[in-house]
């Protein structure tokens, strides 16, 4: 499916430690520093050849310092741990919203599988 959609607001909050995201077909989206950062569109990060994408550990006090837009089509994300590659296109970024509950579970299990071997 084809996402054509893009935001119409686009908020950093520092207390809840979120990116919001408001749509303009309605669909708003919090997406936690965490997650964010846990997803990155990075190749670093994504999947390559297959394989699953890298799990990426201990980033529950990651802070994402600042968002920058790119062209009329994405976001390049500044982490504090130094990361900041990967664009997080309006497509990437809604399917993150709206898979948000199940890839953070996915990333848990996988979470547990290492830490119990």
């Amino acid at each position: 499916m084809q996402i054509k959609t893009k935001p119409t607001d686009i908020v950093l909050h520092q207390q809840s430690r979120t990116l919001e995201l408001v749509f303009d077909n309605g669909e708003r989206f919090n997406l936690p520093w965490e997650y964010l950062r846990v997803f990155s569109p990075s190749k670093e990060v994504r999947a390559r050849f297959g394989k699953e994408r890298i799990l990426v550990l201990n980033k529950q006090d990651v802070v994402l310092e600042q968002i920058k837009p790119i062209g009329n089509y994405a976001l390049k994300l500044y982490f504090d741990d130094g990361h900041n590659s990967g664009l997080y296109d309006w497509r990437f970024l809604y399917e993150l919203g709206a898979n948000q509950e199940k890839y953070w579970q996915e990333h848990l299990k996988r979470v547990a599988r290492l830490e119990s071997e």
